[in-house]
């Protein structure tokens, strides 16, 4: 394992609550950075080109793009007007999809999950499903949000792994059981993505960019859910953390 500090972006979320507006992100990701991954979290506020996303990117080791409750807009990959209801965050858009673009142009470490997923794909032109539960032979995807949150992150069903990629040899098993909390997911699939995962009705369950400088990895399910004692999400985050420390001592 190489040595140093690495500091590692986190994407966040505006969310409005009691008439103001807030960054925010779940602990889990930032515990599994910190906890699994041995890396300095830091929550990057959503202010689209506010930001100076060289100057940012120069001081980062890595980046973690977070899910989230909210979906891309669809007029960022040519889909379809959303159904009403359903909840977007522009500012994150404004914010991540630019940030993801400069991330792999940079070489800086990437770890993409459920919304930072889809983002990914949209960024290297690829199309979202916006509703997989009705698409002909697809699985219903989402959880159940009315029980505990034990309940929501239980493992839900297998994905099997491709051979040779960047997730096959990170774990001796070809099938593994992830969780599965998402309505939207990949439909189309990004320019030069390679697939790492299929669940059982073939929807793509995760992606690596193909030719990437550092560590470039995209998952549809949540690894930062008990990721200390899940083999598969600890083995994620250790090779991110890993790639971050890698940049940390070359920075």
């Amino acid at each position: 394992m190489s040595t140093g500090k690495a500091f590692v972006g986190v994407s966040t979320c505006r969310m409005p609550k009691n008439g103001n507006e807030y960054d925010s992100v779940s602990r889990y990701y930032s515990e599994a950075a910190a906890n699994v991954a041995g890396v300095m979290p830091l929550g990057i506020p959503a202010l689209g080109d506010q930001l100076d996303n060289d100057a940012l990117l120069d001081r980062l080791d890595g980046f973690l793009f977070t899910g989230s409750p909210s979906n891309v807009e669809p007029h960022h990959y040519r889909g379809a007007p959303s159904e009403e209801g359903t909840q977007h965050d522009p500012a994150r858009d404004a914010t991540t999809l630019p940030l993801i673009k400069k991330v792999l142009d940079k070489g800086i470490p990437m770890l993409a999950i459920c919304r930072g997923y889809q983002e990914l794909n949209v960024v290297l032109g690829g199309t979202l499903y916006q509703k997989v539960q009705n698409q002909p032979g697809k699985m219903d995807h989402r959880a159940d949000m009315t029980g505990t949150i034990e309940d929501r992150f239980v493992l839900a069903h297998e994905i099997e792994l491709v051979p040779g990629g960047v997730l096959a040899g990170l774990m001796p098993d070809q099938k593994v059981l992830v969780n599965s909390v998402h309505a939207q997911g990949i439909d189309q699939l990004g320019e030069g993505l390679a697939v790492e995962a299929y669940a059982p009705d073939g929807l793509v369950e995760a992606v690596s960019v193909s030719g990437a400088s550092a560590f470039a990895l995209a998952v549809q399910w949540h690894p930062e859910w008990n990721a200390s004692d899940n083999k598969l999400s600890n083995a994620i985050f250790r090779a991110f953390g890993n790639a971050c420390r890698e940049r940390a001592t070359r920075r």
